[in-house]
């Protein structure tokens, strides 16, 4: 395990993250429950608020993520790894507890995550193959310029 996954401060951005963004999904609910209730005004009051909650959790991610540090590739990988242990432990987990307590609701929605994590993680794998062919084929275009600046600056100097 590295250092950095060790530090408490990093433990720390992490919590803060996540709590930046359940206060912005749960602002964003609550905008729309009040709205159907009537209550535009307040349902503005908590969009605003959770934009800025997204602002503060994006904060927190250039700093548990610079954005100097991150390829598409590395991203898209950190996607599928997430998706895929949402799909394959986190929703299982929750599930089997779920049926425990016979709360039928949620064996249905933890079967709904599951099912729709497991597309996600497809959706991002693609993605990736996608982007490692285009890269493979953008390299093999700047390789063939570079030959071609060489060839150049060899009759050049001749």
């Amino acid at each position: 395990m590295n250092t950095k996954s060790q530090s408490v401060t990093i433990r720390n951005l992490e919590a803060a993250f996540a709590g930046e963004s359940m206060a912005n999904r749960k602002y964003l609910y609550f905008a729309k429950r009040c709205r159907e209730l009537g209550a535009d005004a307040v349902a503005d009051v908590f969009e605003a608020t959770a934009q800025q909650e997204t602002m503060h959790a994006f904060g927190h991610l250039e700093l548990l993520y610079p954005p100097q540090e991150l390829t598409v590739e590395s991203m898209l990988q950190m996607a599928i790894d997430g998706e895929t242990y949402e799909y394959t432990e986190m929703y299982p987990k929750f599930r089997h507890l779920a049926v425990e307590e016979r709360h039928d609701a949620a064996v249905t929605e933890m079967d709904e995550q599951i099912a729709e994590s497991a597309e996600h993680a497809r959706r991002f794998q693609r993605a990736l193959e996608i982007a490692a062919k285009r890269f493979a084929a953008l390299a093999k275009v700047e390789e063939r310029h570079a030959n071609n600046y060489r060839q150049s600056l060899a009759l050049a100097r001749k």
